[in-house]
């Protein structure tokens, strides 16, 4: 007799007899619909794929802990940050950006540093990558970026031309381009790799003063990074090696651990700041606000079940809690509105009901009601309007963020600050960069930017010119290309240098139609 705690059921808890054989009219059948077992168990494995992430696809996550070890109340009036001491549960999901769920760990890609706290006040997220900047700084580009990183339409095969002909007609696009097919592009493994914030983001205090702040986790377990040979490598002998990693790590108590550094800066520093405070595609130099240490980071539990707490995890940097708000960052206000918007269609309306996703250190309490899947008693007897005079949940005006003044002309500005978007690039070529480092990046740039078309590497290498004169003849020189046509492409603007491609590419068409 089985043992009744153990035994097999339906989704409903009814017994099921036998799940070898179908019930079926003779030995040889056919079946009989009245197997509501095999129906049921069909019926959802029909169903059992979700969605997969349009970005951040491939992951991987762990839950800990987040400890507080420096005094920042000046700063911030979260109560996760308000004492010396302080322990936050917290989810964090690692993940490659662009390839899907079934693509390797070691692919040159950007990685996902998604956190999410589990508050007093609410969830907290910290929904980051393990590069300090970004490839675009608005989002109404986005769509198009992605769609140039995933498959080519007609061929459904990953295609350089369409990566290298947007990067190329993208400038502000070059900082991240560098870092990306430098070694940083190939991290070893999870624990081996930083995470940013790359936004930056508003703190504010008890008195209502606020500080522009970024996120900066440091891996205390030493970088380190592939070279793209050794990725290459890995991909074929263990495309799931930082999943494995991360999992067996924990396992053997190795927890992975990261320092939190803070740049903060006050908004009279934003005010005169030699860079725009709040692009995606520029640092803060470490010289000009330097990072202070107030906080660890520890993972030490993996999850039980892969599909219910990582695949299923929804981070958005929407979620708040007092003390913590956005900045004017364009792409965060994109993403504000568009990791909401994603959940609810991979996951439904009520995905933050799902135990990874849902406030574990204080109850949730609004009027939204129903839908899809919503497991809970949907409020009970409360209310679901507001305002009422039932004793429903009452808002809590101290919890706001102060007010801020904001003004200008309503227009599609271009983006007019007076610092370029290759200086920074360049100072990373030149100045931080090792010889290794560079005799790296001209290689991992050659081997993928080799299989674009002419005009696209001659577009793209007058960029690599522009950051650094080095940097282009390097590139230029690996892939045969005419350097003063290189140089003469970099002095254009970004109109020009688009039209005599284009118009290059049209008189080579109709050469080898001549000859043809």
């Amino acid at each position: 007799m089985s043992n009744r705690k153990n035994r097999l059921t339906s989704n409903f808890g009814s017994p099921v007899p036998n799940d070898q054989n179908s019930l079926t009219a003779g030995a040889q059948g056919p079946i009989l619909m009245q197997d509501v077992h095999l129906l049921e168990k069909l019926a959802h494995f029909d169903r059992e794929r979700i969605p997969e992430r349009v970005v951040h696809a491939k992951g991987a996550g762990a839950y800990g802990f987040f400890e507080v070890t420096e005094d920042v109340t000046k700063y911030t009036k979260a109560k996760f940050l308000s004492k010396v001491g302080k322990k936050t549960d917290l989810f964090l999901r690692f993940s490659t950006v662009g390839g899907e769920k079934g693509s390797a760990d070691a692919e040159r890609d950007p990685r996902g540093f998604a956190l999410k706290f589990y508050t007093e006040e609410g969830n907290y997220d910290m929904v980051g990558n393990n590069t300090p900047v970004f490839f675009i700084r608005d989002p109404l580009k986005f769509p198009d970026f992605i769609h140039t990183q995933k498959r080519n339409p007609v061929t459904n095969l990953k295609d350089p031309d369409m990566f290298w002909d947007f990067l190329s007609l993208t400038p502000e696009s070059i900082h991240q381009v560098t870092i990306l097919f430098s070694d940083r592009g190939t991290p070893r493994t999870y624990r081996n790799m930083n995470g940013y914030s790359s936004h930056t983001f508003k703190w504010y205090n008890a008195k209502g003063q606020h500080f522009w702040v970024k996120y900066h986790f440091k891996t205390e377990h030493k970088i380190k990074n592939f070279s793209g040979e050794e990725a290459d490598q890995m991909k074929s002998r263990d495309p799931d090696h930082a999943t494995r990693d991360l999992h067996e790590a924990i396992q053997r108590n190795e927890f992975p651990s990261w320092k939190l550094e803070m740049q903060i800066m006050t908004p009279e520093q934003a005010a005169g700041y030699r860079f725009d405070p709040f692009d995606i595609t520029k640092v803060w130099p470490h010289g000009d606000v330097p990072p202070i240490t107030i906080g660890r980071l520890v993972l030490d539990r993996n999850p039980e079940n892969y599909f219910a707490e990582v695949e299923q995890s929804a981070f958005s940097p929407g979620n708040f809690v007092p003390g913590i708000a956005a900045s004017p960052d364009k792409m965060l206000q994109g993403r504000l509105f568009s990791y909401h918007d994603t959940h609810r269609h991979r996951l439904g309306p009520n995905y933050h009901m799902l135990p990874v996703n849902s406030a574990k250190a204080c109850n949730m309490k609004n009027y939204q009601r129903d839908g899809f899947m919503c497991f809970d008693n949907s409020g009970s007897g409360v209310p679901n309007y507001y305002p009422n005079s039932f004793g429903g949940p009452e808002p809590h005006q101290k919890s706001g963020e102060p007010d801020f003044e904001v003004s200008g002309i309503a227009s599609r500005q271009e983006y007019a600050h007076p610092n370029d978007d290759f200086v920074q690039a360049g100072e990373l070529y030149r100045t931080v960069m090792t010889d290794k480092d560079r005799d790296h990046l001209i290689s991992n740039i050659v081997g993928h930017l080799g299989g674009a078309r002419r005009r696209i590497q001659l577009r793209q290498t007058a960029l690599f010119y522009k950051a650094d004169p080095d940097y282009g003849r390097r590139v230029g020189r690996e892939l045969k290309l005419d350097m003063k046509v290189v140089e003469k492409i970099a002095e254009m603007s970004q109109e020009e240098r688009a039209r005599i491609t284009a118009e290059e590419s049209s008189h080579q068409k109709k050469a080898k139609e001549s000859t043809t």
